[in-house]
């Protein structure tokens, strides 16, 4: 795993123009729309992904 995940886009405007913030660990600046954010990973969700059998759960 990398040090930094780098975001794809700004989750406000969808832009791909982003550059690593100087707030510090996990901030990133847009260029497009001139906002700032801060991404954190919170952990591991415990209960796993739900998984339906094939043909379950489908509209007929």
């Amino acid at each position: 795993m990398s040090e930094r995940a780098a975001p794809f886009h700004c989750p406000y405007c969808g832009d791909e123009d982003l550059r690593p913030g100087e707030q510090g660990h996990g901030a990133w600046e847009c260029a497009a729309c001139n906002r700032a954010f801060q991404l954190k990973f919170l952990g591991l969700l415990t209960r796993g992904l739900a998984r339906t059998p094939v043909g379950e759960g489908e509209a007929t």
